[in-house]
């Protein structure tokens, strides 16, 4: 009587669930969220591939942007601002949800 049983001692202490942005947005353009204890589940392993697309997407709109610039007539200009603003969106987005998981990677739900 009294005495703890090895299954009290061995239950692990409860972990607080992480709570990252994903890199899409979700209904009406809002924010989406994953909540979950598996960093390396099969959604964040998507989100971390679409993270690396995006960036890398931007990165060769910019260097795209730059050699474009100098010579593109006026008319092109909306649609190379169009897509260096969707880049942009995208970029922040994944610095956003990479700094809510900076070096704890522990936040509060939103």
């Amino acid at each position: 009587m009294g005495a703890e049983t090895e299954a009290d001692c061995a239950e692990p202490p409860h972990q607080p669930r992480e709570t990252r942005l994903l890199p899409w947005p979700g209904a009406e353009g809002k924010p989406c969220y994953l909540i979950t204890d598996d960093r390396g589940g099969p959604v964040s392993r998507l989100a971390d591939a679409t993270e690396s697309i995006q960036l890398s997407m931007g990165t060769q709109l910019l260097a795209h942007a730059r050699a474009m610039l100098p010579r593109t007539p006026q008319g092109e200009l909306r649609f190379l601002a169009e897509r260096l603003t969707e880049a942009l969106q995208d970029a922040l987005r994944v610095a956003e949800s990479r700094g809510r998981r900076g070096s704890s990677g522990r936040h509060p739900r939103p």
